[in-house]
């Protein structure tokens, strides 16, 4: 039987689908924006020494963060199964997925930023226990959209992106990484690495990300009650002036058929393995499995910089970067959303000097001409100008000044590749949201 996939029939119930999904989120939205709103005012109350009156609007916000969860747990069935229901093509199926966890991780991120910093308030024994079962309920949610975000790995279509610069290892760690947010993952990694220099190349790190997944979905499939063991080791073939040979060999401490030959068609690693004009081979023993594959990754483009200064003034620079505390650093904030910005403010205004904000790109771009900052926190997506042109634009501006402001991405773009296009526009790291606080410190305190 042939389904009907014509556009005529197909866009209605797209239409309709996708109107259905608008009117959800708005709702959730409006709901999480009350919900937070009475977290903030019960913070405050706190403050002044009205706890009956926070203990009040704490047990109402219970109940509608309660009604949040549930529509967000069937708003997220919706979208995992659009992923197999859509009729129209898989380029469809991935905006509507990367829009679903976009648009899901902002209320999401705004009500564990309020939770922890409420944690940390005087509250009695009672309402910590009701917050204790927020963040549980949260983190839960965080990670259905997690696992979501890697389930529509298998669905993207087979397409040509940019190439950009990335780090091979980096790339199949943060894979893991990835994969072990699944709640009952049942694998235990072993990611043999020395340094992460010498594995630069350039191409798309989405593909290698996707063999990765299929692969451990297949391990995880065939697995028994006692967690696979899965070495991973990475070496260097050959290389040429414009390309390197690299061979990935993955090893598992149970037989299992890593990419099956006899049914057709083939898997998804396999298919994306022959497009990447590699090859791949399998061993099998009584208690392992190996497969080895071969592929070519392009050699990253050298840039060459003309020495714009004399060794001397470049001596006196890196003296003068000297480690900084906490207390001491100032901070731009590039967010448009102001709820968003107002809570980042909220977790970082006792812990540091000073935070500027700017509401797009351009805006941040003309406040780092006229003042100093020693990191930025920049969101994505934004109106007038995006966060990646604007780091891309910074980073120009500072190829001629010998200057390099940190910049850390803090956006609800948490899709496959979504990192490494940041790292790739200049952006020195990433955190998705949601976020715990003391993450994002973390981060901060790195390049400090």
């Amino acid at each position: 039987m042939v389904k009907d996939t014509s556009p005529g029939n197909n866009s209605g119930i797209n239409q309709s689908i996708e109107n259905q999904f608008e009117k959800n989120m708005e709702m959730i939205r409006i709901y999480c924006y009350i919900a937070i709103s009475g977290l903030i005012i019960s913070a405050l109350l706190l403050t002044f020494g009205l706890r009956l009156i926070a203990g009040v609007i704490i047990i109402a916000d219970a109940c509608l963060i309660v009604v949040i969860l549930k529509k967000m747990v069937t708003l997220t069935e919706s979208a995992r199964n659009s992923i197999n229901d859509f009729s129209s093509s898989n380029e469809k199926k991935d905006d509507v997925i990367t829009d679903f966890s976009h648009k899901i991780r902002e209320p999401l991120n705004n009500l564990v930023i309020i939770t922890d910093l409420l944690m940390e308030s005087d509250l009695q024994i009672k309402q910590k226990e009701l917050l204790e079962t927020f963040v549980a309920s949260t983190n839960n949610m965080v990670t259905t959209v997690n696992e979501l975000t890697m389930q529509s790995a298998g669905n993207l279509s087979f397409q040509t992106r940019k190439h950009i610069r990335f780090n091979l290892l980096s790339t199949i760690q943060n894979t893991i990484e990835l994969y072990s947010l699944k709640e009952k993952a049942n694998i235990d990694f072993i990611l043999n690495k020395k340094e992460f220099t010498g594995f630069e190349c350039l191409g798309d790190p989405i593909i290698l990300k996707q063999i990765f997944l299929d692969l451990f979905n297949t391990i995880e499939n065939q697995n028994s009650e006692r967690a696979t063991k899965v070495t991973i080791s990475l070496t260097k073939e050959r290389e040429s002036e414009n390309e390197s040979l690299i061979a990935l060999r993955i090893q598992t401490d149970k037989k299992i058929i890593l990419i099956d030959e006899t049914i057709l068609p083939l898997s998804l690693a396999a298919r994306l393995i022959s497009s990447g004009r590699g090859t791949y081979t399998q061993e099998f023993g009584e208690n392992y499995s190996v497969l080895n594959i071969i592929l070519p990754f392009a050699n990253p483009v050298q840039e060459t910089k003309p020495l714009i200064t004399s060794p001397g003034i470049e001596e006196l620079i890196q003296k003068e970067k000297v480690h900084k505390e906490l207390k001491d650093i100032k901070i731009l904030l590039v967010e448009d959303n102001l709820i968003n910005q107002k809570i980042t403010f909220l977790t970082l205004e006792p812990l540091v000097s000073s935070i500027d904000t700017a509401s797009n790109g351009k805006e941040a771009l003309d406040k780092i001409g006229t003042s100093t900052f020693d990191v930025v926190l920049m969101d994505i997506q934004m109106p007038v100008m995006s966060g990646l042109i604007a780091a891309e634009k910074i980073r120009e501006l500072e190829s001629s000044t010998n200057t390099h402001i940190p910049i850390i991405a803090i956006t609800a773009n948490a899709m496959l590749g979504d990192k490494e296009k940041c790292i790739s526009a200049g952006i020195d790291d990433y955190i998705s949201k949601p976020f715990q606080p003391s993450a994002l410190v973390n981060k901060i305190k790195k390049f400090i």
